[in-house]
């Protein structure tokens, strides 16, 4: 029995976190304009791959949401509200180093899974299931060198200061 649909099952979980944490690195960095807006841009690509994989899915007996929760839970905000209230907040610099060091982190496992898809899809002969890794294969690629790109220019700043 064919074990591409926890394959796909799984790259839709990851792409959906993948989602989240964008939209949530986000609104934590709002002041940094360039963080608050390329990582929505960029959120929408994992959105897109997740619907896209709903579709893929359903043609493989699977039903994944198209269109999932894209907010976290609030505890974590909450957690930082009261942690910024008894003085024990990390400086805002600190913050998003490790922020970006997630999301490279989640960005490298979304990739994996990709390759893993791309790689079924050519042995078991899925045309569609191939086409729809090389659509958006590249784009978590892109993502994973934006974080990475963001680590290197930011890191020295945070580091040095």
């Amino acid at each position: 029995m064919s074990k591409l649909p926890l394959v796909l099952r799984e790259l839709h979980r990851s792409e959906t976190g993948l989602a989240r944490e964008l939209l949530a690195l986000s609104d934590r960095h709002r002041a940094d304009h360039e963080i608050f807006h390329v990582a929505r841009d960029i959120a929408r690509w994992s959105q897109t791959h997740v619907r896209r994989l709903a579709v893929v899915g359903g043609d493989h007996g699977l039903r994944l949401d198209p269109q999932p929760r894209w907010d976290r839970l609030r505890a974590p905000a909450l957690a930082r509200r009261v942690g910024a209230l008894v003085g024990r907040r990390p400086e805002p610099g600190l913050l998003l180093l490790a922020d970006l060091r997630r999301l490279h982190r989640t960005a490298a496992g979304v990739s994996v899974d990709w390759e893993l898809l791309g790689q079924a899809a050519q042995a078991m002969k899925e045309p569609a299931l191939l086409e729809v890794v090389q659509a958006c294969h590249p784009q978590t690629l892109r993502q994973m060198r934006w974080a990475d790109a963001q680590l290197k220019v930011i890191s020295p700043q945070v580091i040095a200061s």
